[in-house]
């Protein structure tokens, strides 16, 4: 029989993780200006992410704009873009089956064995999902180390990882680890006790008279 508590705590896990997800993707500091080196422009940070891009200025004041066209992007940001947005439908669509095959739902309840496949498959579309948010985070983030440490890069023009990649890499780990913890705890048979009830003797008893 799987760990009801268990079960709750991966799903917990990974429900962070999914709201964490959508939070990475909506924001916009993913790569951020690099004052490294010989850089010494301080009056404005600039801040580029996968919806839009962001100037901050010294006096407090953002200004944002939106991508105009979503044919001119890098290929760099349409993928990341695709992973992220697949990861997070993925753990809706993981959320919906994992809840159903939980323990602690009374969904399928008179068929234990079958609930333990639906929460196992939760699961693995977590892990999934999971896994495409990872590689869409390091993925971009292996970019921007490629292009700071270039020597043909300006100085000016480099950028450093954002807040929303680490966001993006925690969440992806708690998906992960969530989608484990319920595929762990999902055994592929339940044991069904039968009842034993003794010999019977009716056979032998009729035979007793005289």
């Amino acid at each position: 029989m799987a760990n009801a508590g268990v079960q709750l705590l991966g799903f917990t896990l990974a429900f962070i993780g999914f709201i964490g997800s959508i939070a990475s993707t909506v924001m916009v500091e993913w790569k951020a200006s690099s004052y490294a080196g010989d850089n010494i422009i301080t009056a404005q940070a600039l801040y580029e992410g996968l919806w839009k891009t962001c100037a901050s200025q010294s006096t407090g004041q953002i200004q944002c704009k939106v991508y105009d066209s979503l044919l001119q992007l890098p290929g760099i940001v349409q993928g990341t873009r695709g992973l992220m947005l697949g990861s997070i439908l993925l753990s809706f669509i993981s959320i919906l089956v994992a809840v159903v095959g939980m323990r602690c739902t009374t969904c399928m309840a008179d068929q234990p064995q079958q609930k333990d496949k639906v929460a196992l498959a939760g699961g693995v579309i977590y892990i999934i999902s999971g896994m495409l948010a990872l590689v869409g985070t390091s993925w971009y983030g292996q970019r921007i180390a490629r292009d700071f440490y270039d020597p043909f890069t300006p100085t000016n023009s480099r950028y450093e990882f954002g807040s929303a990649l680490y966001v993006g890499w925690g969440s992806a780990s708690l998906t992960i680890i969530g989608g484990c913890f319920l595929c762990a705890n999902c055994s592929g048979q339940t044991s069904v006790k039968t009842p034993r009830y003794p010999a019977s003797n009716s056979g032998t008893a009729g035979r007793d008279y005289v």
